[in-house]
């Protein structure tokens, strides 16, 4: 067409070439689901199979309330102090060769959990499968992030996190089916034939990626990380053991793990390759980002861990039927996580963020006033509320944080996010368990005077306890069972309004430095990579 001055129009130069995608991307995808599934499986499905293990053999294990925590925690600590490495070597290494490595030892470990003899085996193992988890989970990210472009990241990453909700939905129903045909061990033994196809599919469809300009790794760093957050959720969990924080045995460790992750702290500021760059902590919607999800997996732990003993030990619900009523809480972060870019969209990151927390917050505090005669239906409410919160909470602050990375470096972004996760959550179920175990205490401590004075101590310890000790004396055990069911209900509703206090400060941190509406780049957080420091520089070369 000719300009209103007769001369031709000059043709629009053409605009760069769009990046070519990767062929089989969403078919990737769906087996980066697979290995994510065997991972949070193995969280989930365990919520349920508390009580069957705290009860004495042959039935399960006889583990005590602190045992029981550190099956938890164990897993939860090993995976998160190895988060950092396993990312690196993925990066420098190959991140399909680490996520081959990660399953297998996974695997292996899930078996020998299904045999084990006493609840320090349980532990050990439990350990050890966190070891192999810490080496599939930054993987998975990592290659989603490298076979999708950086506008179909979003939807990616929410199908990702969907991943989560169908693991979660389909753990505690695994699992009570399991323990309702066979024995507690079954809920490892579960994890081996999707190990299995895992490792085929793997193999057979994920392309190899890795870091064309990799750093060392730090074992420097490693080990401090580690030490540290042993020594302060063991702590937290023997003041709870104790019913007092005040004591030696709980101030020692406590304050020698601070010690020791602030030298951790240091150590990766001066470290030439450090395992964790402080540097990317800089950019304020990476650090409101991991801080908020690691508030609300804080929160969410602590509040799933004492459900499954309400749903069972005062509401007489069995494993099958706990996990059944647990399900609203699972299948709405399928339902909505691969949707929230689109609220995203329209109100920005830190508005759903923050609206998302406030919610998980109310419902949190919403068990402040359950007791053993709430309506079913309200629970389910609740639960509903609550994964709608998460599943517009979840997404968002992933994408924030693998966004804020240069892309070569996606494993090393994946395992800061992850860590923050599995930290949060492992540090909630010590503190809140711990705050559940020591109110509980002190509730029902005065009405165990009826048993003999060497079971006192022990029977005091959680409300399953308590009702062991009361069925094995008998008629004259039964007028334990109503204190011990207030006590724990009261020690509930402290918890709670505890996980909401922690939930509402997330939603003031995403709410004061993530990023608004951004209707430009539909809904995704800003490219903050792309404006590093020198030190992101430096990275990147």
């Amino acid at each position: 067409m000719a300009s209103s001055t007769g001369s031709p129009r000059p043709a629009a130069s053409p605009g760069p070439p769009p990046p070519a995608r990767h062929p089989r991307r969403w078919a990737v995808l769906g087996v980066l689901m697979l290995s994510l599934l065997i991972v949070v499986l193995d969280s989930s499905i365990l919520n349920v199979a508390v009580k069957t293990i705290a009860s004495p053999p042959p039935v399960g294990l006889g583990a005590t309330q602190s045992q029981l925590e550190w099956a938890i925690s164990a897993y939860a600590l090993v995976f998160a102090g190895l988060l950092f490495t396993a990312g690196l070597v993925g990066d420098r290494l190959g991140r399909r060769g680490t996520l081959l490595f990660g399953t297998a030892v996974f695997g292996a470990a899930s078996a020998l959990a299904a045999l084990a003899d006493s609840p320090v085996e349980l532990i050990a193992y439990r350990a050890l499968m966190g070891f192999g988890a810490a080496f599939v989970l930054p993987a998975t990210l990592g290659v989603l992030m490298n076979v999708f472009e950086r506008d179909e990241q979003p939807r990616a990453i929410g199908i990702w996190v969907g991943a989560v909700g169908v693991a979660t939905a389909i753990g505690p129903v695994t699992g009570g089916l399991l323990l309702e045909h066979f024995w507690w061990g079954s809920i490892f033994l579960v994890n081996v034939p999707v190990v299995a196809v895992s490792l085929l599919a793997t193999r057979l469809l994920v392309p190899e990626s890795r870091d064309p300009a990799p750093g060392r790794v730090d074992p420097g760093g490693v080990l401090l990380s580690v030490v540290g957050l042993v020594l302060l959720v063991y702590g937290i969990i023997r003041g709870g053991e104790l019913a007092d924080f005040t004591h030696w045995g709980v101030l020692l460790p406590v304050a020698g793990g601070l010690l020791v992750l602030t030298g951790f702290v240091v150590h990766e500021r001066r470290a030439a390759h450090p395992a964790l760059d402080m540097g990317w902590f800089r950019v304020p919607a990476f650090s409101a980002a991991v801080g908020g999800i690691a508030l609300v997996f804080f929160a969410l732990m602590g509040v799933t861990f004492f459900t499954a003993f309400y749903l069972q030990s005062v509401r007489g619900f069995t494993p099958l039927e706990t996990g059944l009523l647990l399900l609203p809480l699972a299948l709405t972060q399928v339902l909505f996580a691969p949707r929230s870019r689109l609220a995203v969209r329209r109100y920005g990151a830190r508005a759903v963020s923050a609206a998302g927390l406030l919610l998980v917050a109310a419902c949190m505090a919403a068990f402040a006033v359950f007791d053993d005669t709430t309506p079913l239906w309200a629970v389910e409410l609740v639960l509903f509320a609550q994964g709608t919160g998460m599943a517009h909470v979840s997404p968002l602050v992933t994408v924030t944080v693998m966004q804020s990375l240069p892309r070569e470096r996606a494993g090393a972004g994946s395992a800061v996010n992850n860590t923050f996760r599995q930290v949060g959550g492992a540090l909630g179920v010590a503190v809140l368990g711990s705050v559940l175990s020591a109110a509980y205490r002190d509730g029902v401590e005065g009405h165990l005077g009826a048993l003999p004075p060497g079971v006192r101590e022990s029977a005091g310890e959680s409300v399953e306890a308590t009702l062991a000790a009361a069925e094995r004396l008998g008629p004259a055990g039964e007028a334990l069972v109503g204190p011990a069911h207030t006590a724990f209900l009261d020690a509930m509703h402290l918890t709670a309004l505890c996980a909401a206090v922690v939930a509402a400060a997330g939603a003031v941190l995403v709410g004061s430095f993530l990023p608004g509406r951004r209707p430009a780049t539909g809904g995704s957080p800003p490219a903050e990579g792309e404006r590093r420091g020198p030190r992101h520089a430096k990275a990147r070369r």
